[in-house]
């Protein structure tokens, strides 16, 4: 049994904590034995997470808010703080997304995903820095994708939303630097994920979405973040698609264009043709579906590589730099063979003639 909670556990707050990825997070921080907050749109999910999380000895409360109301969101985290304690983690994580081409988007749907995707993220860490920024110490965790480097198709508004969390949690790094503060913020850049996402997302396409290539389960990704919210870095990145996407397109961003071109339409579809009533959670929750794995447990990793980006860039950028030096000593040691190897006749013809001594 975990650890219950006691007067000196911490506090986290996760939003989209019902379902995926937001789910698994919450409960690994309530086996750590921390005090856990829960945000998310349905009521009846939020009190099925937070009655199992009291079941294994955590102290739970639930807020049922949409991340992409401002004021609510304020209020949510205020009446949360005043029944956990002070704020110590923070871990951004609601998201939405519609598989759909931009041209069968409508602005509205498009205002929606970007409102909840990266606004809801905005808002969140607001609502932290209110309770964090009094005693200038505490930790948020932005749950990103390697689509914050490398937008595909099919995902536009949500590829749009974790660039612009990029952006917006750089800016807000920078501030909080200069102002010496020890509030410390992170992203962690994520795989694709094992999630319900793919089975109530809103979808536009012939075929039943799913995740571009092998995804991770949701407790892989939980144990990452409950590793970086207690780390210093500034930026992590889970799994070696994740590695390779980011390092991919700093060096070949328009090859990888033609290969999403070619390849990520079909490998965002299952054979399953999309019924013509599924349902979807754009606009509100989808009943029955608030589960931590989504539909792709049979090729799913139980295990994933987490890196820091720093190290990982100067890696890379280490072992590029003597594959190039590498190289170059290689050719010109070739080149002295070559020459070396013209030269050899001449030397050998000349002394085959070279008058002999007495």
């Amino acid at each position: 049994m975990p650890p219950m909670s006691s007067p000196k556990a911490r506090t986290v707050i996760v939003t989209g904590s019902t379902a995926g990825v937001g789910r698994a997070i919450a409960e690994r921080f309530a086996r750590a034995g921390y005090r856990v907050g829960l945000i998310a749109r349905d009521a009846d999910a939020l009190d099925q997470v937070r009655e199992e999380l009291a079941c294994c000895g955590a102290e739970a409360a639930a807020e049922a808010v949409d991340v992409a109301d401002a004021e609510a969101m304020f209020a949510a985290a205020a009446r949360l703080e005043a029944r956990l304690g002070k704020v110590d983690v923070w871990i951004n994580d609601a998201m939405e997304t519609i598989f759909s081409t931009v041209a069968d988007l409508s602005p509205q749907e498009f205002h929606r995903v970007t409102e909840v995707s990266y606004l809801g993220f905005v808002y969140g860490t607001m609502a932290a820095l209110k309770s964090m920024r009094p005693r200038r110490r505490g930790r948020i965790i932005q749950i990103g994708s390697a689509l914050a480097y490398r937008g595909i198709p099919l995902q536009s508004a949500y590829c749009g939303a974790k660039h612009a969390i990029r952006g917006f949690t750089d800016s807000l790094r920078a501030e909080l630097m200069h102002e010496r503060s020890g509030i410390r913020i992170s992203i962690v850049e994520l795989p694709a994920v094992n999630t319900p996402q793919f089975d109530w997302a809103r979808v536009r396409l012939p075929r039943t979405p799913r995740p571009m290539g092998r995804p991770v389960e949701p407790e892989v990704v939980s144990d990452a973040v409950f590793r970086a919210a207690r780390g210093s870095w500034r930026e992590y990145w889970l799994g070696w698609p994740t590695l390779f996407t980011i390092l991919g397109n700093t060096l070949f961003p328009a090859l990888l264009d033609r290969y999403l071109a070619r390849n990520a339409f079909q490998g965002q579809q299952t054979r399953v043709p999309v019924e013509p009533d599924r349902q979807d959670n754009l606009e509100h929750p989808v009943k029955g579906l608030h589960r931590t794995r989504g539909s792709f447990d049979a090729e799913a990793r139980l295990r994933a590589p987490l890196v820091a980006g720093e190290p990982a860039r100067f890696a890379a950028f280490a072992a590029g730099a003597l594959m190039f030096i590498g190289l170059g000593v290689g050719l010109a040691a070739l080149r002295r063979t070559r020459r070396g190897g013209r030269r050899w006749p001449a030397l050998a013809a000349t002394a085959l003639h070279a008058p002999r001594g007495p």
